[in-house]
């Protein structure tokens, strides 16, 4: 079963479904190792992981697993990171939100902003009931964003997994549909 993927417009951001073009900008992405100090995988380090992801991206929604959209300042077209819903379970109606984000765009409120229009999505156009997320318990930034979209800490799973050698925990977070506060911003779907 294919998964539309869908483009969706707020007032500042534009998220897309991937293409060939975005691989370098990518693996900029996800070769900075500040950005990824609470990743659970180490920075890339060959450019041919960025195709790879990009592939994976295509298979996911080919597959009806979820979705992985690149995120793009609307003013300037400047690719900021990209935000996902995976591991979509349509009998239990819920999947898992995922995002990364270029250090620069930190602090503006993007990373909330595209969450809120995929998020929008999931719950008005794939009828979920919950949407789950987990965070290393060091990243206090991520877990604002979650905690500002709705989301509920529900527990921490205690040492999970080992980050740039070094165990570390991460708290678990859910949102349900009838917590969910839509944007009061407009979200458009093409």
């Amino acid at each position: 079963m294919s998964l539309h993927t869908p483009t969706l417009h707020t007032t500042r951001l534009r998220l897309r479904p991937f293409d060939d073009t975005d691989a370098d900008a990518l693996f900029t992405l996800h070769s900075n190792a500040y950005v990824l100090r609470y990743w659970d995988a180490p920075p890339w380090t060959d450019r041919v992981r960025a195709e790879r992801f990009i592939t994976a991206c295509r298979q996911m929604a080919t597959e009806g697993t979820g979705t992985r959209l690149a995120v793009d300042r609307m003013s300037d077209g400047t690719f900021l990171g990209w935000c996902s819903l995976n591991r979509w379970n349509p009998d239990y109606r819920s999947a898992s939100l995922g995002y990364c984000y270029d250090d620069a765009a930190w602090g503006h409120g993007y990373a909330t902003e595209a969450a809120r229009a995929l998020l929008h999505w999931a719950f008005d156009t794939l009828d979920l009931n919950r949407v789950q997320a987990e965070t290393d318990t060091r990243n206090v930034a991520s877990a604002r964003v979650l905690e500002k979209l709705g989301f509920v800490r529900e527990g921490t799973l205690r040492e999970d997994c080992v980050v740039n050698g070094e165990v570390s925990d991460s708290w678990v977070y859910g949102l349900l549909r009838r917590e969910w506060r839509r944007p009061s911003e407009p979200v458009s779907a093409r």
